[in-house]
């Protein structure tokens, strides 16, 4: 689903030669820096740095890494990203996958006055608090929201920022990607996406990678309207790679109304249940 060669490619297209030390004439017809010169400003060979490009290389060591990492100039999630892929064919990651524990459930209760959600790598929703229903229109459990904002809300319906959204689902399942690329099901959500979605293609092919795990979202509701309200992520200290996803308003703002406004038009008739149902979800629970 990622690999190593397709990232290094998309990287150096995209680091200015000039900020580097590299002269630029109106000749240069290449988009960012060449083999060449990355492998130059890296300290490796042209022919090891070529090879890698094609996917001949293997095992860099943690010396070449940083050494191209600075180059490209790489930030904090693109840095781990690189690492991940150039370990890959060393030591495959296990898919996580189980049944979210009663424990964990309870917790999401305890979460009032904000919607709230229990998401996994894929970006599935595995379970949902009332106000999660709500916000939605239906019951958040079952919902994949990559797939939700680009094949079912693709005409910017729910989401204010729909572009912006769009580029933190395709940055996360990229890193998703990296971490668990012998998921199957996370492979076919991306397969789905890309022949349903221009958008996700072109974003996709950029290789970009996010790690959000905070900052605004804003929903365009149609029962209350604008809600800008703050995303929380909180990763789970375990590896099920799941995340406790919070949704709050600040205190006295339009939106903290709008919320409560939400919260007293009741829960969505269709599914009373918030949880998934067992089916999608590996049956091996997860370590206590």
């Amino acid at each position: 689903m990622d690999d190593l060669a397709g990232f290094l490619r998309t990287r150096r297209s995209r680091v200015d030669p000039a900020a580097v030390g590299i002269p630029v004439d109106r000749y240069r017809r290449v988009a960012g820096l060449r083999r060449e010169e990355v492998a130059h400003l890296s300290g490796v060979s042209v022919d090891y740095y070529v090879r890698l490009e094609q996917g001949r290389a293997t095992q860099p060591s943690e010396q070449v890494l940083d050494a191209l990492a600075r180059v490209l100039g790489l930030d904090d999630t693109e840095r781990g990203h690189l690492y991940r892929l150039a370990r890959q064919r060393r030591r495959r990651t296990k898919t996580p996958g189980g049944r979210i524990r009663p424990e964990l459930l309870r917790v999401l209760d305890l979460v009032v006055g904000a919607p709230a959600l229990i998401m996994d790598h894929r970006l599935d929703v595995l379970a949902g608090n009332e106000l999660a229903d709500l916000l939605y229109g239906r019951p958040a459990a079952g919902l994949n929201t990559a797939r939700h904002i680009f094949l079912e809300e693709s005409d910017r319906g729910l989401y204010e920022g729909w572009e912006s959204c769009t580029l933190d689902v395709v940055g996360h399942l990229r890193l998703a990607a990296g971490k668990y690329p012998d998921d199957p099901r996370l492979a076919s959500l991306i397969g789905e996406l890309s022949m349903g979605s221009d958008r996700f293609r072109r974003l996709w092919a950029r290789a970009d990678v996010r790690a959000r795990t905070h900052g605004r979202k804003a929903y365009r509701h149609p029962l209350v309207g604008l809600l800008e309200l703050h995303q929380e992520n909180f990763a789970l200290p375990d590896d099920s790679g799941l995340e406790l996803v919070v949704l709050s308003a600040p205190p006295g703002s339009p939106a903290e109304d709008g919320l409560r406004l939400l919260a007293g038009l009741g829960v969505p008739a269709a599914d009373p249940s918030r949880t998934l149902e067992p089916g999608p979800i590996d049956p091996t629970p997860l370590a206590q």
